[in-house]
This record gives C-alpha cells, sequence and structure tokens, in this order.
C-alpha cells in the first residue's frame, strides 16, 4: 500500500488499489474501500489529535475522499459511571441551544478538514491496516466458502510438506491434510496434485483451518459416489464405512430398488468400478457387503468372508458373541485382528469370537456348574440336578419361586417331590440370606443401606467390598459406578468393571437405585408417587424379600 502517501494524489488511484487488491484476494471491493477509509481515519487521528471524532469516506465512484470532524450534542449533566463529557468530539445542549435553537440531543455538526500528506509513520500505520483488515476479509470468505463444503472431496496442490503434514492450495484457499489422515506409506512431494476430503472447517484465529483426510472414511464412500452413478443418484446407498488405511476396508451398502444389486453395482463390470477406487487408495483391499436392518444378518454379513454359525447379542452392552466352525477362526480374526476390528467398527458392536468346540465346552461347564449347584443346595443326586438343569432352570430362585406344578410336570416327578424340592430351595435361600446379612455387618455396611428400595442382601455384600457402606456413599455414585463402564488404552477397548457388575443391573435401573439413595440421604425430595393401580395382594415371602425381584432367573 504504498501509494497510500497522501490524500491528495490522483482520486482515482485509491479506486484501482481497492480494484487490484479484491481481485487478487478474491473479495468485495467495498472492504477494501472501508480498510483504506479507516486506514485514513486513524492516520487523521495521530494529527489532529486521537480525542477527535474524525470520519472518513471515499466516494465509490469518483475517489473523491471527504475527511471530517464530527460534534455530537450531550446532556449537560454525565449519569454516574459513563465517561466524563470529551470537549474535542461532544458538545453540552445548554452550549448548543446557545448558538443553535433547534439544537436537540444527539444532533451531530460536521466539519470538513483539510487534505494532508501522510508521513513516514501514518503510511506505516495505514499500511498495518488495510493489511490487517484485507486479510480478515480473505479469512472470513475462506471459510463462509468452505464450511458448506464439509464431506466434499477436493483437488489442490502440496504447497508445503512439513513434519509429514501436508499444506495443499486449493486455490481460493488452503486445507492442511496431517499425518495421521494420509495414508500410509504414501508421500507428498511439493507441487504433486492432492485429491482429499474435506472433513472439518474450523474458524480460528489465525485463520480457517480446512481439514482434509485421505484416510477418512467418507473419502472412499465419496470416491464411489464418482464412480457408481447408482450411488451419485441415491439408488445406491453406502450406509457404513470401516478402514485400516492403505490395507484393507469395509464398506455396507443397500439398494433402495429391488431390482439393483448394490454390491454387484459397486464392483462394475469385471471390477473396473472397484478397481479405480483401489488405485485411488493405494491398493487398499475393499470388502463390499450387503446392508440389512436386521443387526444380526449385518454381523454375519461383515464377518466375511469368514462364516458364521452363531450370534448371541446383548443389546444392552452392545456386545455379541459370533460362533464360527473350529477352521474358520483365523479367517474370522483376520491378520492381526483385522477383519474382527473393521466388521465391529462397521456394525458399532463390540464383537466376541469363539469356535464351534469352545462354544460345545462352555456349554458343557455351565451344565455341569448347575448340576452341583442344585446338589449341593436341593441335597439331591446327580440325574435329578441334571433334569432341572435340562428344564432350563438357572438358579436355586428358579426353582424356590417358580409354580409348582412346572416342577411336577418334570417327567419322573409328582406334586411330592415337587413341594419337597421347593422347600429345600427355600432353605437353601434362608441360609444363604443368614450368610450374607452376616458377611454385610462384618464388612460394615449400614442397616439403611437395606432400607434404599432395591437394595439386596447379594448387593449390600457387593456394596461393602466396594467400599460403599452408608446411603450417602450409595448416592454419591453414578450408574457407570454400579454397572461398569467402558473406556480406550492404547486404542483397544476395555472394560472396568462396576460394584454391581455381576448383577446385569441396566443403565435405568442403577440411576433408579442412586436416585433412591439420594432421597432417603435427604439430598433431594422424593418424586410424586403414581396412582397405585389395583392389583391381586400376594402373600408376603421373607426370602423373596431378602433377596428382591432382581435376582429371579439369575
Amino acid at each position: 500500500m504504498s501509494t497510500l502517501t497522501g490524500v491528495s494524489a490522483n482520486r482515482l488511484e485509491l479506486l484501482q488499489i481497492a480494484e487490484a487488491v479484491a481481485r487478487e484476494k478474491s473479495i468485495e471491493r467495498e472492504v477494501v474501500v472501508e480498510a483504506i477509509e479507516e486506514a485514513i481515519q486513524k492516520a487523521a487521528r495521530t494529527r489532529y489529535g486521537a480525542e477527535h471524532d474524525i470520519r472518513v469516506h471515499i466516494d465509490p465512484k469518483t475517489g473523491e475522499t471527504e475527511i471530517t470532524r464530527v460534534v455530537t450534542v450531550v446532556p449537560d449533566e454525565v449519569a454516574e459511571g459513563d465517561e466524563p463529557i470529551n470537549e474535542y468530539a461532544q458538545r453540552r445542549l445548554s452550549d448548543a441551544l446557545a448558538t443553535d435553537t433547534d439544537a436537540v440531543l444527539g444532533k451531530t455538526y460536521t466539519e470538513v478538514l483539510p487534505p494532508f500528506e501522510f508521513g513516514r509513520v501514518q503510511t506505516q500505520m495505514a499500511r498495518q491496516v488495510v493489511t490487517g483488515k484485507v486479510r480478515e476479509a480473505e479469512r472470513d470468505r475462506q471459510y463462509e466458502e468452505f464450511k458448506d463444503r464439509v464431506g466434499e472431496i477436493v483437488n489442490g496442490v502440496a504447497k508445503r510438506v512439513e513434519y509429514g503434514n501436508v499444506i495443499v492450495d486449493l486455490g481460493r484457499g488452503e486445507g492442511i491434510m496431517r499425518r495421521d489422515q494420509s495414508i500410509p506409506r504414501e508421500t507428498f512431494q511439493v507441487g504433486d496434485r492432492v485429491r482429499a476430503y474435506i472433513y472439518d472447517v474450523r474458524r480460528e484465529t489465525k485463520g480457517p483451518q480446512i481439514m482434509l483426510s485421505r484416510a477418512h472414511g467418507g473419502f472412499m464412500a465419496k470416491l464411489f459416489a464418482q464412480e457408481v452413478p447408482e450411488v451419485y443418484d441415491g439408488v445406491i446407498e453406502i450406509r457404513a464405512v470401516a478402514r485400516d488405511p492403505g490395507s484393507r476396508a469395509k464398506m455396507a451398502v443397500v439398494s433402495n430398488d429391488g431390482s439393483i444389486d448394490p454390491v454387484g453395482a459397486c464392483v462394475g463390470m469385471r471390477g473396473s468400478r472397484v478397481q479405480a477406487v483401489v488405485a485411488e487408495l493405494q491398493g487398499e483391499k475393499i470388502d463390499i457387503i450387503q446392508w440389512n436392518p436386521d443387526e444380526a444378518t449385518f454381523l454375519v454379513n461383515a464377518l466375511a468372508p469368514a462364516e458364521v454359525t452363531k450370534v448371541v447379542m446383548d443389546d444392552e452392552d452392545e456386545r455379541v458373541e459370533v460362533v464360527v466352525p473350529d477352521e474358520q477362526l483365523s479367517l474370522a480374526i483376520g491378520r492381526r485382528g483385522q477383519n474382527v476390528r473393521l466388521a465391529s467398527q462397521l456394525t458399532g458392536w463390540q464383537i466376541d469370537i469363539m469356535t464351534e468346540s469352545q462354544e460345545s465346552e462352555r456349554r458343557q461347564r455351565e451344565f455341569a456348574e448347575r448340576t452341583q449347584l442344585f446338589q449341593e443346595a436341593l441335597d439331591v443326586d446327580e440325574v435329578i440336578a441334571q433334569l432341572l438343569v435340562t428344564e432350563g432352570f438357572a438358579t436355586v430362585e428358579d426353582v424356590a419361586y417358580v409354580e409348582p406344578d412346572e416342577i411336577a410336570a418334570i417327567e419322573g416327578f409328582d406334586e411330592d417331590t415337587a413341594d419337597e424340592i421347593q422347600a429345600r430351595a427355600k432353605d437353601y435361600l434362608d441360609r444363604e440370606a443368614a450368610e450374607y446379612d452376616a458377611k454385610r455387618r462384618e464388612l460394615g455396611v449400614e442397616d439403611a443401606v437395606l432400607d434404599v428400595e432395591g437394595v439386596t442382601l447379594p448387593m449390600a455384600v457387593a456394596f461393602g467390598e466396594g467400599e460403599v457402606k452408608t446411603v450417602e456413599d450409595l448416592a454419591g455414585l453414578v450408574p457407570d459406578d454400579i454397572r461398569g463402564y467402558y473406556e480406550s488404552k492404547n486404542g483397544e477397548r476395555v472394560r472396568e468393571p462396576g460394584i454391581l457388575d455381576s448383577f446385569n443391573m441396566s443403565p435405568e435401573d442403577a440411576e433408579r437405585l442412586i436416585m433412591r439413595a439420594r432421597v432417603a440421604a435427604g439430598w433431594i425430595e422424593a418424586p410424586p408417587e403414581p396412582e397405585p393401580a389395583e392389583v391381586e395382594e400376594e402373600p408376603y415371602d421373607e426370602a423373596a424379600a431378602v433377596f428382591g425381584d432382581s435376582n429371579r432367573g439369575g
């Protein structure tokens, strides 16, 4: 801005400067003109005094520059806390009325100041002001231009490479592709063409940060949209993508048209379409699988090429147990766990894989453990215990509180046998309750903890072992303390057990238990009770009251 040497220069020169700068920086000419006005204004204040209210206006057509000093009419007295009256830029109403009978609060008087030559200091200041304003406008323009382009693929040229991070010239802006967002073993030199995916645009003080990636799942999805017309048109949807950049990827697709095979369309004739994407991703192998609304079926598809014989899902913890043939185990897991890891990312489920022989061994072990439990608790022989396990009884509570007819209906049993077995089961639970209560007292858990609705004796013992001994201790917990939680350690999802981990408590039940404890501790008020429904009264059972319904059925 060295041409800003004086206002008396050629009037059109300022407009020519504004036009050139606006064109070079791709911003509005008005922004540059406003910056020049502010620069001249600051220079004028250094000449005439910073206390003056000096304003500058440049005619956008002729380039005529007008410098004015403005005086504003203000009240005679200043309100407490307000700035004192500036005699150079403000005039009291009483003084203004002395010379102008039409004076009112807020009226302004304007005095045109003569043009002046910029000194060295004013020139430098003007240059800094204009440069700063133009840079700020350029940053705003870049942010506005790119903030709505998140999720697009852009082409650019590598401008700088710093510690593995690539600065990419996008023409009307600069993007950065960090080292962890590039494909491993892929290097760029200054001047190389770069094709990348915009995954984030952030407004920061040093300017908008346009974050680029070639490792993002969205990059692969957009590449398929460019290669597969059905994906671009929305006939085929890409529902999920999981990538191990540069090595292998899985992509789930579904067709909105029953006559079109989504997997075949993405692969293309003799693999032409998928190969075009693979070439861009440096040879990354891509498994294209059929998405399915049934999560179990989708999980089976996601583990391809391995075969799956059984799926057991735990919705609460978002874990799934998958059983595969013995010879398929290594294929299901993949090299360094890659296949199961990608399937887990694709589906959002934590996947545990076991072989058929492992599952069979586990079933046999559980059968033997339950048989042993019934033999000891009910004092029956092995045959009777095995019959109970075979009929689906898993715990002593199941036997004690089921309808007697269900036990009597077992082949070889009668009503007397059923009554005797149930009596033995209840005796066992009573003895166990006494043992739990003694242990609870030994651990120092207060009686008041048992008064909290939903807390059973086994829970009280578990609380004692977890150093929760008072109602206040229980009230201070959060659901994760009770149920356990997952956290990432060294890139792996690790589960931290909760105090009541073995009770399989739902998040809602854990939350309710804590809220009842907070009510009991007096921290909060109890919510209003709902209107009681009419129910048939059942006889009171002491053992059931001790253990609570949460232990029924295991």
